[in-house]
């Protein structure tokens, strides 16, 4: 038997949290209130000295797994890829099953937040596009067209 029970959260580092969070509860998911974490706990985990972050949860309605935003006050953040493209190495995307696949690009797009290439359809049951969101996150949406 295996040692994991539930995947509990992704963490994703960014600059702009609240600009970021702003991002992802417009597609719909519910933020809890940002917090600040400091000290030895976060200096034990993370492997550095005198570390502050802010983090807000982000899960979907109804959902008990969050996506994770951090933002750190010390020490400053090093420098992502905001144009990284989807085969480097690292986290690839987050992904959502959303309703409508065409009125979430479109609310991406109105934002600001373009596709990286163009939506697909795969197999007849589903229809997926990745869009480019705040700091280079690549956003997977998927609708699934066909049970």
């Amino acid at each position: 038997m295996g040692l994991v029970e539930r995947l509990d959260h992704i963490g994703i580092t960014v600059a702009d949290i609240d600009a970021v969070t702003a991002f992802f509860v417009s597609l719909g998911l519910e933020a809890d209130p940002k917090m600040t974490v400091e000290g030895e706990f976060l200096d034990t985990v993370i492997g550095m000295t005198d570390a502050a972050t802010e983090i807000v949860m982000l899960r979907v309605p109804g959902g008990d797994t969050a996506l994770e935003l951090s933002s750190f006050a010390r020490p400053q953040h090093l420098p992502g890829s905001p144009v990284a493209p989807a085969n480097e190495l690292g986290l690839r995307n987050v992904a959502f099953e959303v309703r409508d696949l065409q009125a979430a690009v479109a609310r991406a797009a109105a934002e600001g937040y373009g596709l990286v290439g163009g939506i697909g359809e795969y197999e007849g049951v589903w229809r997926m596009a990745y869009v480019r969101g705040p700091e280079g996150i690549i956003v997977s949406l998927a609708e699934r067209v066909r049970n």
